[in-house]
């Protein structure tokens, strides 16, 4: 099941919130969320679900074990156990059949590859428990005493399968206590309308695009510039995919009384690379930078070798494909060059300069990010400066271009906080009549039109269920 559904909109989350709202007490509401979460899961993986409540039920058994032998050196090894405990289904269905890809090459063997399905989220929720028994081993958060609240967090249905991913800490206090205000509700169903609209709309229009060009297409036939427009509309679908996944979750984790941390803030508006990765997909940064960059290596910290692993181990957490270990790399090199320049020197650089830079090594990476053959990778790279033999452009290219000229405008308009500027700048309140009204009136249009795409939509992906 997924959001954007005319099922879960109009079916599933309807149900759900009647229950909710009629429950009165907190562990009642908490056992309506659990009981919905795995229905919401199951739905998609009847089978997969077993292996999220194993991973749940075993690190809330490790993080009290944790908490019994606080100070021992017993200490250490349970926190061990409880990593690999977590990371070896997602090892086994994620990597396996990579890993023996690669025997195969590198020995010349043929050891049948098996073709293991990955259970939908489990990037994210082994992300989740890991950082639970981390903070639980560093004194950050109290374990969880019911394992049915643990199961909840863990498999709460709106950041479940696609992020973000979200700390126990972040809403420990909200699990035994909480409740949802008017303001809660405006603001939650703002933020869900406005990332479906992200998803449906925006996303969807340009993965058409995508497809045609890149997916579907022969990359070599394009030219020079129609391969520039295919990657940027890429890399725009992406934006709109995954932010309108986000906004999504944090909009109907706000409606159910919890308050999600930020996913997304406008990253296309960065200066420089660094500051790209600070404004994008932040909670998994956030997770990196606390649980592995400041991990002593070798009985030190040694940042550029953790910088390198950090960036190393975001490629890898994507997908089982070397494409995204290179795209990893790809910015942790450029991150390691920012570093070393050093934030004031960067800063002296022109600002349209910084803009060219960071916006060309944008695109670029997500070039790297979409193709998984390595053959097709080449092609991309050599179309992007006429080594395929290929034209600057051509009338085909000016005619898929002007076609979608208009959806191209609303979606570069878009990754910038156009709203805030405009509330900015306007006379009027935002506290106002007047706003509430334009407010209540952008989301009934939003939701109509959503809707109506929604209808007889077969193209409706979401790009990171497969990671």
């Amino acid at each position: 099941m997924v959001f954007s559904s005319l099922f879960f909109l109009y079916a599933f989350l309807p149900v759900c919130l009647i229950i909710y709202f009629c429950t009165k007490s907190v562990p009642g509401r908490n056992a309506v969320l659990l009981f919905f979460s795995l229905v919401f899961y199951a739905w998609g993986e009847p089978v997969g679900i077993w292996i999220l409540i194993a991973s749940a039920f075993a690190s809330y058994r490790c993080a009290l074990a944790l908490n019994k032998n606080k100070g021992q050196p017993s200490e250490k090894v349970i926190l061990a156990v409880s990593i690999v405990l977590a990371l070896v289904p997602l090892i086994l269905f994620k990597y396996t059949g990579f890993f023996t890809e690669n025997i195969n090459a590198l020995f010349s063997v043929n050891i049948p590859v098996p073709n293991i399905r990955l259970p939908i989220g489990i990037s994210f929720y082994t992300f989740q428990i890991i950082s639970y028994n981390i903070d639980c081993y560093w004194g950050e958060v109290k374990p969880q005493r019911a394992f049915g609240n643990f199961l909840m967090y863990v498999s709460l249905f709106p950041q479940l399968v696609a992020g973000p991913i979200v700390r126990y800490g972040v809403i420990a206090e909200e699990i035994k206590s909480r409740q949802t205000t008017a303001a809660d509700l405006d603001t939650g169903l703002t933020r869900l309308v406005t990332g479906l609209a992200k998803k449906v709309i925006l996303a969807n229009g340009l993965s058409v695009i995508v497809d045609e060009l890149f997916i579907n297409g022969d990359i070599k036939t394009l030219t020079v510039v129609g391969t520039w427009y295919a990657v940027i509309a890429y890399a725009l679908q992406i934006y709109f995919d995954f932010s309108g996944y986000s906004d999504m979750a944090i909009g109907l984790g706000r409606i159910l009384g919890f308050h999600f941390d930020e996913n997304f803030n406008h990253p296309f508006i960065c200066k420089d690379i660094t500051e790209f990765w600070q404004r994008w997909h932040i909670s998994l940064g956030s997770f990196f930078r606390d649980y592995l960059f400041y991990v002593e290596t070798f009985g030190k910290i040694r940042p550029y070798f953790n910088l390198i692993l950090v960036w190393f181990c975001t490629g890898i957490w994507h997908g089982a494909s070397w494409n995204y270990i290179f795209w990893g790399l790809y910015f942790g090199l450029f991150i390691l060059l920012e570093t070393k320049i050093g934030k004031k020197k960067m800063k002296k650089i022109p600002i349209i300069w910084r803009h060219i830079y960071n916006k060309t090594v944008i695109v670029i990476g997500f070039g790297i990010f979409c193709f998984e053959d390595l053959g097709q990778l080449g092609n991309f790279f050599k179309n992007l400066i006429f080594l395929n033999g290929n034209a600057f452009i051509d009338e085909l290219t000016v005619i898929h271009i002007s076609n979608n000229l208009f959806l191209m405008i609303a979606s570069v308009l878009f990754c910038f906080p156009v709203l805030k500027l405009f509330k900015r700048n306007s006379r009027y309140e935002y506290s106002s009549k007047f706003w509430s009204f334009v407010r209540i009136a952008v989301n009934v249009i939003l939701l109509a039109v959503s809707s109506v795409l929604l209808v007889n939509n077969t193209n409706n992906p979401f790009m990171y269920f497969r990671f």
